[in-house]
């Protein structure tokens, strides 16, 4: 298992187009689930719905996790997303 931590900077938070994004991407590594964590809450990255229903604001940090056969080429693909993107 990998994971990273990652402070928000988007003024909007996790809001619609990032979160379809991520969820987007989460779905291309095949045999590995990305989670995101949030006080406690935890929500597939893949899953659009749930991730927006974690209501991650700006300042919010969260924990992000790959597990699977891909998790290193999905951390650092979903680090980098973080990083362009929120």
């Amino acid at each position: 298992m990998k994971e990273f931590n990652y402070t928000v900077q988007d003024p909007l938070g996790i809001h619609a187009r990032p979160a379809g994004l991520l969820s987007k991407l989460a779905k291309t590594f095949d045999g590995t689930v990305v989670t995101v964590e949030k006080d406690g809450k935890v929500a597939k990255a893949s899953q659009l719905m749930k991730l927006m229903g974690l209501g991650i604001k700006q300042g919010a940090t969260v924990t992000v996790k790959a597990e699977g056969e891909n998790e290193d080429a999905a951390i650092a693909a979903i680090e980098a997303f973080f990083k362009e993107n929120l």
